[in-house]
């Protein structure tokens, strides 16, 4: 430990605690193109939707072919060990006579990084800004399973869905229970399905492993809350320009840590302190997490105010600013109590 450093080319050496090497993986389609088959640039073999190659008698699957991917609608290199023994399945029978066609890949991936997983499944949205794909998207953070049973822990999860609601993406990280929700996702987004097929789902439910409304069915209700108009949701760098931060959280979860700028009314008392909110101006509304940012945007639109909910609360703004996570609150704007509420952070992630 310590003494670590990273040499960067052009640049003077960077000291480490801990370094990552992540250089990916490219296709070695060399054999293949010295063979005559045709290649992508970047290497693949190019297949058709039975496997076959540019040479009607060879099929190939694996790290080194390109795949569609169905939500992008473009053949990709995908190098996943499932979909490659998938499609060895495929062009093994398709190479006996038989006609199965891929389905393609949507690179469901998952890993363990110390203590956290991170899972991810079809478009990220990246993918879907550059190609200009309409979407949209919700961050929520539900418990890995019911709250009152010892072990549960708080996961955050993006949803990317189209302006219709089909569920094109999605990408999860927690200590506990990713891996199974994200399965789920994978399968929503292989079939097409919707945010409120998401919503409806009927999963398994017992307190040491979800919860009743399971961290699936919770990213379909508000995604649904999203496609209905019943929320409008901001995100951490894309706030409305001139907005009010008003944080709706209990004294003692501001006292460790809340957003420059913002001023402190706790939910239970917005309703005796509108007068304190400016009405020419949007209305940021923030909780731990969005359920009570939710109900505060609820509350002033229905008074006729501007106001828009932070997509995943604190909790998300946390995570695209960890440098200001820990900066003192602004505490002279009341200081109502009341008990912590259920969506409190339990992590930080």
């Amino acid at each position: 430990p310590g003494g670590l450093e990273v040499v960067l080319s052009g640049s003077a050496p960077v000291p480490a605690d801990f370094v990552v090497m992540a250089a990916g993986v490219r296709p070695n389609g060399e054999l293949a193109a010295r063979a005559g088959l045709k290649t992508a640039g970047n290497g693949a073999i190019l297949v058709d939707e039975f496997l076959r190659t540019s040479d009607p008698g060879i099929w190939a699957v694996g790290d080194a072919v390109q795949t569609l991917h169905p939500v992008l609608g473009e053949r990709m290199s995908i190098p996943l060990a499932g979909p490659a023994n998938r499609q060895g399945r495929i062009a093994a029978e398709n190479a006996l006579g038989g006609r199965v066609s891929c389905p393609g890949t949507l690179g469901a991936s998952v890993v363990k990084v110390f203590r956290l997983t991170a899972a991810a499944a079809g478009a990220s949205e990246r993918q879907l800004t550059t190609r200009e794909i309409p979407h949209r998207k919700v961050y929520l953070h539900p418990p890995s399973h019911a709250s009152f049973y010892p072990g549960s822990a708080r996961m955050a999860v993006k949803l990317l869905f189209s302006p219709e609601g089909v569920v094109l993406g999605a990408q999860a990280v927690g200590e506990d229970g990713v891996d199974k929700r994200m399965d789920v996702l994978s399968t929503a987004i292989g079939k097409s399905m919707t945010v409120r097929d998401l919503a409806e789902l009927e999963l398994c439910y017992a307190p040491p492993y979800g919860g009743a409304k399971d961290p699936v069915n919770y990213a379909g209700y508000v995604a649904c809350n999203v496609l209905d108009g019943l929320t409008r949701p901001v995100f951490p760098g894309g706030l409305p320009e001139g907005a009010f931060l008003l944080d709706v959280r209990e004294p003692e979860e501001r006292e460790m840590g809340t957003i420059p700028g913002s001023v402190h009314i706790p939910l239970d008392a917005l309703r005796t302190r509108l007068d304190e909110i400016p009405g020419d101006r949007p209305v940021v509304l923030f909780c731990a997490q969005g359920q009570r940012g939710y109900s505060a945007e609820r509350m002033l639109r229905q008074r006729g105010f501007d106001a828009y909910n932070l997509s995943g609360g604190f909790l998300t703004w946390r995570m695209f600013n960890p440098e200001s996570a820990d900066t003192p609150p602004d505490t002279g704007n009341g200081d109502q109590s009341g008990p912590p509420r259920e969506d409190a952070p339990s992590v930080s992630l």
